[in-house]
């Protein structure tokens, strides 16, 4: 297991809801024909489409970057592995729902894959519940697997690098935001996250969710099986080197953003999605800015975290 003895803890700014709505639906006009941000119950997220192991996104809300990507470029650290359970107990909340966007554990897997993230973490009594999915390279035809991961393993571990959003998994208000036929250049995610950084310059504020790809296709990677044993040394080679794929919506993802990175050198946005219909990975942005339609419900955290982080870093491969 990788080391968590070096945990950072730094407050973000944390917005009430009402604030945020009005700063995000400002900010997303400028990237999106249609938007409506409103405060409003979390739906059931138990239900179709989502399916999670919990009914909401409230309660203490946190998000924690781990490891990172130069545990991957330029070359896999592979003895870089974490447990769900040890990371929510890191992050003061044990028993947390978590998820978002990480790499599968190579040890177990037996292969390099992209991990959706979903899981109830232990807590006294109840063991955990892992929703997640993975996808990889199918080797028969080159194309996306995506596969259940308590289909075919039993622990909670993920590898490489983690971006998550961990909460009490409680009802209650949160942000929802509908926005449809992008204008802009931006994903949805990197609309949000400049949004923030544009309005609070001066501060640090996250957001963690989730949000369904009603209508329309989306550009994204997965990550080759095998490890590259070239050394990776520029977003040229990471790009050559990994799959690129158009997926079909509804497409469901798990997003975690950082408007300004205080100091811990962060991902400032990472999102995985996955599908009822056999496709997910990396997302970047939709592909039909004339017809897509988001739905998304998002929380600001209170909290970031930092879990081993690398002390030998770079910016490659954090697109």
């Amino acid at each position: 297991m990788a080391d968590t003895s070096k945990t950072e803890k730094v407050q973000l700014h944390a917005p009430d809801l009402e604030e945020l709505r009005g700063v995000l639906q400002a900010g997303l006009e400028t990237n999106f024909a249609e938007v409506q941000v409103s405060v409003v119950e979390c739906p059931d997220l138990t239900k179709e489409p989502f399916q999670f192991p919990v009914k909401g996104l409230c309660g203490s809300p946190r998000i924690t970057d781990v490891g990172g990507v130069p545990y991957l470029v330029p070359l896999v650290r592979k003895e870089k592995e974490y447990n769900m359970n040890t990371v929510s107990k890191e992050l003061e909340l044990p028993g947390a729902f978590i998820l978002g966007a990480a790499a599968a554990p190579n040890r177990i897997v037996g292969m390099n894959a992209e991990l959706m993230p979903l899981v109830l973490t232990e807590a006294e009594g109840s063991p955990a519940v892992n929703s997640s999915y993975f996808s990889s390279i199918n080797p028969a035809d080159g194309q996306c697997l995506l596969e259940k991961y308590s289909d075919k393993f039993t622990d909670c571990n993920f590898g490489l690098l983690g971006n998550l959003y961990a909460c009490e998994g409680k009802p209650g208000k949160v942000i929802e935001v509908r926005a449809k036929r992008r204008t802009g250049s931006h994903s949805l995610v990197t609309a949000l996250r400049t949004t923030l950084e544009g309005h609070y310059p001066d501060k640090s504020l996250a957001l963690g969710g989730t949000f369904i790809i009603q209508k329309g296709k989306a550009k994204i990677h997965i990550m080759p099986r095998e490890f590259s044993v070239c050394p990776l040394n520029t977003n040229d080679d990471v790009n050559n080197w990994l799959k690129h794929f158009e997926v079909s919506a509804p497409l469901i993802c798990q997003s975690v953003l950082v408007s300004r990175d205080p100091g811990l050198d962060l991902r400032v946005e990472h999102t995985h999605c996955f599908s009822h219909h056999g496709e997910g990975g990396h997302y970047y942005i939709d592909t039909t800015p004339d017809s897509v339609e988001y739905l998304g419900y998002f929380m600001p955290a209170e909290f970031v975290f930092r879990i081993d982080r690398p002390k030998e870093t770079h910016g490659v491969g954090r697109d």
